[in-house]
């Protein structure tokens, strides 16, 4: 039970029926907000990334139709402007390496992605948030999924 009046707007946990951000030895996800978890809140995801998983994240290109900041922060405090490794990201089928901290802005109907995390010296924040109620997977993206995971059967 909430103590104060406003306490459900202080989330410090990931959203209990999260299925698609699992914590591992090398990516936890500490934060994930949306309407289910604050009612009128909008999407916001953060993930720290300490080492390489070889896969991408998400692996397969795809769109929304809202709008998205993907952000990627280097954890240094002396160059916080140094990414502290190297990422790839595909924007409309163009790849961009990233060494630097930014944001990244994504307009509705954008194809985006995959996105590797290539090397990390430091441990790299991921963070993704867009003006929709709820994350949802694309059907074309949980499509790919499936047939990824079909194949290594």
């Amino acid at each position: 039970m909430a103590k104060n009046k406003y306490d459900k707007h202080f989330v410090t946990e990931p959203k209990p029926t999260d299925t698609h951000h699992i914590d591992t030895d090398l990516v936890k996800f500490p934060i994930y907000v949306d309407d289910e978890v604050v009612k009128g809140a909008y999407y916001f995801m953060a993930a720290s990334f300490m080492g390489t998983t070889g896969q991408g994240s998400p692996p397969f290109e795809h769109s929304h139709d809202y709008d998205e900041y993907i952000i990627f922060l280097g954890t240094s405090h002396e160059n916080p402007r140094d990414l502290g490794g190297e990422v790839e990201f595909w924007l409309e089928g163009e790849k961009h390496i990233i060494t630097k901290s930014c944001a990244v802005f994504v307009p509705a109907g954008m194809k985006h992605a995959p996105i590797y995390f290539r090397r990390i010296d430091t441990p790299i924040w991921y963070i993704a948030t867009g003006p929709t109620p709820t994350y949802k997977v694309p059907p074309e993206v949980l499509k790919q999924i499936e047939a990824a995971q079909k194949e290594k059967k």
